[in-house]
């Protein structure tokens, strides 16, 4: 079944602008540049306060890239759903990022009523080669009325 796109890359920026301000603190470092039905594509505007020592970007940084862009990409299948959290996230670290902005593309490889699993590769924007490889699993609330019935029992 081909998933259907719910959210435009413009309703997924507000969203998380929203619901997340925190992804700005200490400037916009995040954008979007495409979403489409369980997928997108995200930069990471990389500053000094992702690198550490040694010239290259930190690892939760990427990992932060990572989780972002996926959520934005579920959000644009499943609509805004804040309450849709990260149940297992794996990276491998494949190359040294030199320092400048970040790609992430991610899309689903399946989403369920529960579950969604998706995957990323990150590369450095001046490079087709990518830096790492992450695989992720969301977990997706129910729907209002069901939470609230679940609630009552």
């Amino acid at each position: 079944m081909a998933l259907l796109q719910r959210m435009t890359l413009v309703e997924v920026e507000a969203f998380l602008d929203e619901a997340f301000p925190q992804i700005h603190h200490g400037g916009r470092v995040y954008s979007l540049d495409a979403v489409g039905a369980g997928s997108c594509r995200m930069r990471l505007a990389v500053g000094e306060r992702h690198l550490r020592p040694g010239g290259t970007v930190s690892g939760p940084t990427i990992m932060a890239l990572a989780d972002v862009a996926l959520y934005a990409a579920l959000l644009a299948a499943i609509g805004p759903v804040a309450l849709a959290v990260t149940t297992d996230f794996t990276i491998h670290f494949l190359s040294k990022p030199d320092p400048g902005d970040l790609i992430a593309d991610c899309r689903y490889l399946r989403i369920g009523k529960r579950l969604a699993v998706g995957e990323v590769r990150i590369r450095a924007a001046a490079s087709p080669d990518p830096v790492a490889q992450v695989t992720a699993t969301y977990s997706i609330p129910p729907p209002e009325p069901a939470r609230a019935a679940q609630v009552g029992k």
